[in-house]
């Protein structure tokens, strides 16, 4: 059907004047477009939230093996702290129920580490692609998974 909308004659508007250009198509689906887009309401960039698993698949499958290659603690840790937002206070007191004597400062210490070795286990064509990683490390302040993107991923594991 979109081939054939090529082909459609629209005769000219009866009173039109010539310094008006001709009605086409193609002039009134962009100045459709260049309406909808004016008029979109957008969200506030802060309750934007991308879903990992609709994410480029190279990096979807490396973050999946990355996290493979992560110590289970590490992986627990970083799953309790982005997806289910859990305190310091809260993943420690978890962990020494589950018989591991840690503190909130050493889950904090661990949490980093965590995101660091996560960050190492990819490749570095992948970080530069994805990450624009210009450095080793990721920032504590700034990890660089959204809760929405490791709860899909592991959902999907």
């Amino acid at each position: 059907m979109l081939h054939e909308l090529g082909g459609l004659e629209i005769p000219p508007l009866s009173g039109a004047t010539p310094q008006q250009s001709a009605f086409s198509l193609q002039n009134w689906l962009i100045n459709i477009t260049a309406l909808c887009i004016n008029q979109a309401v957008l969200p506030p960039v802060e309750s934007i939230h991308y879903a990992l698993s609709e994410a480029s698949p190279p990096l979807w499958c490396y973050i999946e093996l990355a996290l493979d290659r992560l110590h289970p603690t590490q992986r627990l840790i970083i799953v309790m702290a982005q997806t289910f937002r859990w305190s310091e206070t809260r993943i420690a007191a978890y962990l020494q129920a589950e018989g591991e004597r840690v503190t909130p400062a050493q889950v904090r210490s661990r949490l980093r580490r965590a995101h660091q070795e996560l960050e190492a286990a990819l490749p570095a064509d992948i970080q530069e692609i994805y990450l624009a990683a210009e450095s080793n490390s990721i920032p504590v302040s700034a990890p660089t998974f959204t809760a929405a993107e490791t709860a899909d991923l592991m959902s999907a594991l």
